[in-house]
């Protein structure tokens, strides 16, 4: 079985297997963290109801995506079960245990991760509508046939990880090149830096580089989104070219994309998908008698690889005339298995920074009263407060806040928000950075928004503030509970 044997790519083989494990050991941990407040039995949009609904209706049957959920009915107990046994499972893979073991263990291995993961995904509607989401889903099934530390890698699973990063970023790419003039004429580095939904600590400065530097980065991006993928199926050429120069452009390649990505790490926070994609790349760099050489692959081991290969053939034409359509989607699913997916992300770029300010206040009457703001962890809102990293780690809450003035409506979620800080709701209270209030009830809550844009040097220096904002108008006029409301 020699000529389906990618020994060269043990390594790699490792790289994915425990990376992708760790990136599932965060977003279980984010689970457990935030999806009950989120979407538990009393969360801002309870799964609960999203089932009852679903299980009402044949068409709901079909739209919703699988879950263990539909058998099994949710509870926040099981919810925090799943989700202390993907932790659980996700640290054994990290540690490689599963991995010493015949192929088929640590396939069921990460094939329970994948099933387990989709069931939160599924019922996770808005909060876990995001690209990422299905990225980890799909990353995490290819992973299940890359064998053990008894035999090498199959060629063709290898190859199936550089199609999933190929679709990742030639479909951000084309998107792109299809959105907003901004990356067309390479400006649009000039705003992201300040605009994008949750900067980093090292943003403001990225922000206030030459426009020439914003100019180089967009250009940069193209060639490595719409150039370097192309370059990553190049050691196929070895397949018949018995030299060793496929094997290093495809590396080369990888590591392109590679420092691509801790660019966008060390500027923003994306969650878990610059370092999904870092982990994905790695798939790409051959190294040679790295570790020591293993055995041949089973025939049964064989077979099953194949049959993956050819269904993932066959699941991807949709994906693949997807990234030449003219109306090309993005982060898009194409079969209820989120499996050979279309992904893209920022095909335009915000020219200007809203935020939506919550503010309370304890006075009885709010026509007079002192406004005190509510303060979440990853979104600004304090003038003077440096943004902090919490990537791979995704704050859902602050995620969503961002999207909020590009919608310029008030989502349910977000009225449920509201209601649970006007009733001082511990569980909520925790998912943000500061209570004004102390635990203590406010008697009215408004939402007003402000333009926020990074200070200049200048301004750093005078008002020792990281951004200067102004005020635009109320969102939300006051609003109580109607047990508090006196007439």
């Amino acid at each position: 079985m020699d000529g389906f044997a990618a020994v060269d790519f043990t390594l790699a083989r490792e790289v994915l297997q425990r990376g992708i494990a760790a990136l599932y050991l965060v977003a279980f941990v984010s689970t457990l963290n935030q999806f009950r407040v989120l979407l538990g039995e009393q969360g801002l949009l309870p799964a609960p109801e999203l089932l009852e609904w679903a299980s009402s209706s044949q068409r709901a049957k079909k739209i919703l995506r699988p879950t263990l959920f539909r058998r099994i009915r949710y509870t926040d107990r099981r919810l925090v079960a799943l989700s202390v046994a993907g932790i659980i499972l996700s640290l054994l893979l990290v540690a490689g245990l599963p991995q010493l073991a015949p192929p088929w263990v640590p396939m069921l291995c990460f094939l329970a991760l994948w099933g387990g993961y989709m069931s939160v995904v599924s019922i996770g509607q808005t909060f876990y509508g995001f690209g990422w989401e299905m990225l980890l889903l799909e990353a995490g099934f290819l992973a299940a046939f890359l064998g053990s530390a008894n035999e090498p890698p199959p060629v063709h699973i290898i190859v199936l990880f550089w199609w999933l990063v190929f679709r990742l970023e030639f479909g951000a790419g084309m998107i792109k090149m299809r959105g907003g003039r901004e990356w067309r004429d390479l400006t649009a580095l000039m705003y992201h830096h300040e605009t994008q939904p949750m900067p980093g600590p090292f943003s403001r400065r990225a922000h206030l580089l030459p426009r020439w530097v914003h100019k180089a980065e967009a250009l940069g991006n193209h060639v490595s989104q719409l150039v370097v993928p192309w370059l990553l199926f190049a050691p196929l050429l070895g397949l018949w070219i018995p030299d060793a120069v496929p094997q290093v452009i495809g590396a080369v390649a990888g590591a392109i994309l590679i420092l691509s990505q801790l660019w966008l790490v060390a500027t923003g926070n994306f969650a878990w998908l610059n370092w999904t994609t870092i982990v994905l790349a790695a798939s790409a760099i051959a190294v040679p008698g790295a570790l020591p050489a293993p055995g041949d692959i089973p025939l049964y081991w064989l077979v099953i690889t194949l049959a993956v290969t050819l269904l993932y053939v066959v699941l991807s034409w949709p994906s693949a005339r997807n990234l030449f359509s003219r109306d090309q989607l993005m982060n898009a699913a194409f079969n209820r298995w989120n499996l050979a997916n279309a992904y893209g992300a920022f095909g335009t770029v915000t020219k200007q920074r809203i935020e939506w300010i919550i503010q309370g206040t304890s006075s009885a009457d709010p026509t007079r009263a002192e406004w005190r703001e509510y303060e979440f962890k990853g979104k600004p809102g304090d003038v003077r407060r440096i943004p902090r990293q919490y990537a791979p780690y995704h704050l859902r809450l602050d995620w969503l806040m961002w999207f909020l003035p590009l919608g310029r409506h008030l989502d349910d979620w977000f009225r449920a928000l509201i209601v649970k800080l006007l009733q001082a709701d511990r569980a909520t209270l925790r998912m943000l950075r500061t209570d004004p209030f102390d635990g203590e009830r406010p008697e009215w809550i408004r939402v007003v928004s402000f333009r926020y844009r990074f200070a200049t040097p200048a301004e750093r220096r005078e008002h020792g503030v990281v951004w200067m904002r102004d005020r635009r108008r109320v969102i939300l006029d006051a609003v109580t509970l109607p047990d508090r409301y006196d007439g």
